[in-house]
């Protein structure tokens, strides 16, 4: 086996620096990917008089919307891995302007599905892969305070949009609302222009050592069959690494219930006789508190006390979440709608604080692109059907409470699954560790998922991540234990 090929290619995330102005751009590309497809929920009502469609039909609109923001996530990261983050995110957010502006002109329910749930929602998701993965690329030690920051952005953006957008109605109807909205998506080019890579020197042995690198890449690539190639992109062995396998099957299922509360929150509270500008303003307390949750969540999970076991603190999160939905049915005027908006900002910040901090801390951020790319395709089925499942029983029983109730439950469940799913792998680790240890005194210390060594972990520069393949000198990682 070659020499590692990563000296002289990986440096430390500075932590800071420019890494702020990269946070910054973050915050506003994930805000608009989360925010952006609840809230367009507050047009729901009337479209669907206009259409004359059922709660279900109108709901696919925000359900294709996610699912393309999650299932373009492969796509995203082969792009981040092949471009770089800059000029993903500049892309997506000129696919999301022209999916809104042409929205504008929509004549049919089928049209809106492919303007706003195709063409936006797959714009959205150029913009949040990268805005996430790049936040690894420029913070360690403060990652997890990092990821708290960015991910406010959605709650700081669903608290402006839900009363803009019911402004926008007012007066211009949500054909020039979404025309608007096509031109205000577009500031995520803005944000984008931000993402400066991290990248190796430029001199000219750099050249040169790129240049032969290049060539031997091509010899070699002709002797790899298609599966070899694809897994430079997307790393397919994650689906032999517990702990990430214990992460996708928690977070598939959670996210049958985690949308559809959102979505159907506003249309819920017009629905029991409360004006139109009070129900957008539900949406704005739940963004309010979210705002504050998710960075205070940072916070806790960067503690010594909580970071070690930090799927502990996610999969309590889940079943609050879900405990919260639960009770919802028994609010039946604004004030129980308030208190409940308020719970459901605080558990669904919590969740989002925590959402990719604990992916990574389950794969490291060799592998998170790849990891990214993989949960989000297979996390879009449920995020699809979420809403429309929602949007079929409220049609049936003509009442929003055996939505909210599938949703809490569902939910607790999956984080009741990833609590004792958590505490077995935490268990097999340490045994794990201390064979390994046993069998090997003197390099028997290993590096697994939940280990603090933060200052330990190395980027890959050049597109930000190069393909992971034994050749580099990579670490492996078999089932939460990696070998140097």
């Amino acid at each position: 086996m070659p020499s590692p090929a990563n000296t002289g290619l990986a440096s430390t995330p500075p932590d800071g620096g420019w890494g702020w102005a990269v946070l910054f751009g973050a915050f506003v590309s994930i805000g608009f990917s989360y925010a952006f497809p609840k809230a367009i929920a507050i047009f729901f009502k009337e479209i669907q008089a206009f259409f004359g469609t059922s709660y279900s039909e109108i709901a696919w609109v925000s359900s294709i919307m996610l699912a393309t923001t999650y299932g373009g996530g492969p796509i995203s990261s082969i792009l981040v891995n092949r471009f770089g983050s800059r000029p993903v995110v500049i892309f997506g957010g000129l696919l999301c302007g022209i999916g809104m502006v042409s929205a504008s002109f929509c004549t049919s329910i089928m049209q809106l599905y492919i303007c706003v749930g195709l063409i936006s929602g797959f714009g959205l998701a150029l913009n949040l892969q990268p805005s996430v993965i790049i936040i690894g690329k420029y913070f360690l030690k403060r990652r997890p305070l990092a990821n708290g920051l960015a991910m406010a952005g959605s709650p700081v953006m669903l608290c402006t949009l839900a009363p803009l957008n019911q402004f926008l109605f007012d007066n211009f109807g949500w054909r020039g609302s979404f025309l608007i909205l096509g031109a205000i998506l577009l500031n995520c080019c803005v944000a984008g222009a931000l993402f400066r890579p991290i990248g190796p020197a430029t001199g000219p042995i750099q050249k040169e050592a790129n240049k032969e690198g290049k060539e031997t890449a091509k010899e070699e690539e002709e002797d790899k069959d298609c599966c070899a190639k694809f897994n430079q992109y997307l790393d397919c062995s994650l689906f032999k690494h517990r702990g990430f396998l214990i992460y996708l099957v928690g977070n598939v299922l959670m996210f049958l219930g985690f949308f559809a509360p959102i979505v159907f929150l506003a249309p819920y509270a017009k629905h029991i006789g409360i004006d139109e500008y009070s129900a957008a303003f539900l949406l704005s307390i739940l963004a309010i508190v979210d705002m504050f949750a998710r960075p205070a969540t940072g916070l806790i999970a960067n503690s010594k006390w909580v970071r070690p076991k930090i799927q502990y603190f996610f999969s309590f999160s889940i079943a609050f979440n879900g405990a919260c939905h639960l009770l919802c049915p028994l609010a039946s005027d604004y004030t129980g709608l308030i208190i409940y908006s308020v719970f459901f900002g605080l558990a669904f910040g919590m969740v989002c604080a925590m959402l990719f901090e604990t992916l990574m801390d389950l794969v490291g951020a060799t592998r998170f692109t790849s990891a990214v790319g993989l949960v989000t395709i297979a996390e879009c089925c449920t995020i699809l059907l979420g809403p429309p499942i929602g949007g079929t029983l409220i049609d049936t029983f003509g009442d929003y409470k055996y939505m909210f109730i599938k949703c809490g439950a569902v939910m607790v469940l999956a984080g009741t699954f990833l609590f004792i799913m958590n505490y077995y792998n935490y268990r097999m680790l340490a045994k794990e560790e201390k064979a390994m240890a046993t069998k090997d005194p003197e390099h028997g210390r290993t590096v697994n998922e939940g280990s603090n060594d933060w200052d330990r972990e190395k980027i890959q520069d050049g597109q930000e991540l190069e393909p992971l393949t034994d050749e580099q000198g990579l670490k492996k990682e078999i089932n939460g234990l990696s070998e140097a």
